[in-house]
């Protein structure tokens, strides 16, 4: 008998199993040791959220908008705080309902990052699943600095059954970005994929590669949607919140795609880079599998992270009339 395939939702929850343990395991702990609310509890909590890697700006605004909540409602115990404490956690992550816009086509993709974060991995299943919902994709391999670049990508594009537009090794990326653009044109491609080079190290060079391809697909594709998804290694933590500055100094980055998640308990990355940057995460990697890149749900990762039951994961009345207060910008307060 084969095994029965696990749901999106689960498989969710299975790879951020490892940040639950590391962080939530923590801040549960905080909440039912403590006795009271003073400084001790909230000292503890934030280097729990420092460490765990949700960042030094996101972690200051939770703690903030706590201690004012804390106060207003007259909250004691700290248990009462759970639930308070993972809404704002909520809010810190950037949404949008025109984010996934561009997969009605026609669109061209530039997927940004650098070496050994997983992007010709992130680029075939992306590959994979837009065919897999009938579009029709193509590949463009315009990262032609790296040996055997190419060749990886060719092989993610036979195994998820689209063609590749590709040049030889050293060749003008912006060349392949050209005659790839012609291509998806004359098939009536509904997504273009194109991978590119990430030197760091020289960001000179990768800007002005960037600005050609820009230019290009500018001129010669007008009309079509535009992202820039810039590739991050979770596990890397901090270093990934750093890498995701210095792409956005070079380029406009439209959303990230977190991999690896499944292998790191620095989970919490995935708030810090929202908070810091306010660019979404839009995919998220937990496995190896084709499936494993799933769209990301701020709302799902909250709920699979801290084990939410449908029940715990709605508002509560007074966050209901808190936010209906200030959209009316009546000034009413909650404990008023």
């Amino acid at each position: 008998m084969e095994p029965v395939r696990k749901g999106l939702f689960a498989r969710l929850k299975d790879g951020l199993s490892k940040t639950r343990n590391n962080i939530v395991a923590g801040m549960d702990s905080v909440f039912t040791g403590h006795g009271q609310i003073d400084d001790e509890f909230f000292d503890e909590l934030e280097e729990l959220m420092i460490t765990g890697d949700m960042g030094v700006r996101a972690t200051d605004e939770i703690l903030t908008e706590l201690r004012d909540q804390v106060k207003e409602r007259g909250i004691r115990e700290p248990k009462d705080c759970r639930h308070l404490m993972i809404r704002n956690i909520r809010r810190q992550m950037v949404t949008d309902e025109h984010a996934y816009d561009f997969e009605k086509g026609p669109a061209v993709v530039l997927l940004i990052g650098v070496n050994g974060v997983g992007k010709t991995t992130s680029i075939g299943k992306l590959a994979g699943k837009y065919k897999a919902r009938g579009k029709k994709v193509l590949i463009a391999a315009a990262d032609t600095f790296r040996a055997a670049a190419t060749e990886q990508l060719g092989e993610w594009a036979d195994r998820a059954g689209v063609d590749m537009i590709s040049a030889a090794e050293g060749a003008d990326p912006a060349s392949v970005v050209y005659d790839a653009v012609s291509a998806a044109k004359a098939r009536k491609t509904d997504i273009l994929l194109v991978d590119t080079a990430g030197r760091l190290h020289n960001k000179k060079n990768l800007m002005e590669e960037l600005r050609k391809m820009d230019r290009i697909i500018t001129r010669e594709y007008p009309g079509c949607r535009r992202e820039n998804l810039v590739v991050l290694d979770a596990a890397t933590g901090q270093n990934a919140l750093q890498q995701a500055r210095e792409f956005a100094s070079v380029t406009d980055l439209t959303g990230i795609i977190l991999t690896k998640m499944d292998g790191t308990a620095k989970g919490g990355i995935a708030i810090a880079i929202q908070s810091e940057l306010k660019i979404p995460v839009k995919y998220i990697g937990v496995g190896e599998k084709m499936e494993d890149l799933q769209e990301f749900s701020p709302d799902d990762f909250i709920k699979a992270l801290f084990d939410l039951t449908e029940e715990e994961a709605r508002p509560d009345v007074a966050d209901i009339l808190e936010q209906l207060a200030k959209e009316k910008d009546s000034g009413f307060r909650w404990g008023d």
